[in-house]
């Protein structure tokens, strides 16, 4: 196995790590914030150096986002800690919380759903007018 890949593989196991130390310490109640409770992690990207991880999380109540953003902000300390024990190496990366905006990724999803289907649509309208250029069946069959 290469260098790079191997880099990617320890980079992807690092995420995961991270994603489930993260989502534990909020579900288990470490920190006693109501505002956290509806929080879920949804994805964690590391940096290729492996020193910094972009925590993206989402909440059920968009209403409270910004009082959870703000108390994501209040534990970020408490979180790195737990992931700096847990992982067990030799320096902690740094997190960054990031809202995860589901809604504009499904809009945009839904978007090229739709554009897709409008082209599976056209090319079905030509297929019916279109016409073999040589023979119908170009391969020999044997009687």
């Amino acid at each position: 196995m290469t260098k790079a890949a191997n880099d990617v593989n320890r980079s992807r196991r690092m995420s995961r790590a991270i994603h489930q130390i993260a989502a534990l310490s909020l579900k288990n109640g470490h920190f006693k914030d109501p505002r956290l409770e509806f929080v879920t992690i949804t994805d964690v990207r590391m940096t290729g150096d492996l020193q910094h991880a972009d925590i993206f999380w989402t909440t059920i109540d968009e209403e409270e986002e910004y009082l959870s953003a703000q108390a994501l902000k209040r534990v970020t300390g408490k979180i790195r800690s737990a992931i700096g024990k847990q992982l067990g190496t030799r320096l902690t990366p740094t997190i960054n919380f990031v809202h995860d905006d589901l809604e504009v990724n499904v809009e945009d999803a839904e978007d090229l759903l739709a554009k897709a289907q409008l082209a599976d649509a056209k090319l079905q309208k030509t297929r019916q007018n279109a016409k073999y250029a040589g023979d119908e069946n170009p391969y020999r069959e044997s009687l």
